[in-house]
């Protein structure tokens, strides 16, 4: 396992909306390749790409079932980098100003 991860580009993976759509999915679960592209009408190349930087890190785990892959988070290790990481309070700090604002 690689620990030498930017962290920066890591928040980039789960804020792009691609990515995290398919982190949406495997909150719940693992879910196969096939799966995920019919459900956000992408290919399957496409998810692999979408995560490949996840992957190569452990953030989410890709195994080869039955001739499918199956891709799980590691919701322990996302969570981590999203309470080490200051900016991310900044961003939830301005979210949470907006939305007073807004309503």
């Amino acid at each position: 396992m690689n620990e030498n991860y930017d962290t920066e580009k890591i928040i980039e993976c789960l804020f792009d909306p691609v990515t995290s759509e398919i982190l949406s999915e495997l909150e719940n679960g693992e879910k196969n390749s096939n799966y995920l592209a019919e459900k956000l009408l992408i290919s399957e190349e496409q998810i692999h790409n979408k995560l490949s930087y996840l992957l190569e890190h452990e953030f989410v785990v890709q195994e080869n079932k039955n001739d499918k892959k199956i891709y799980h988070a590691n919701a322990d290790k996302l969570d981590k980098v999203i309470e080490n990481d200051k900016n991310f309070d900044n961003v939830v700090d301005g979210l949470t100003e907006m939305d007073s604002f807004l309503n």
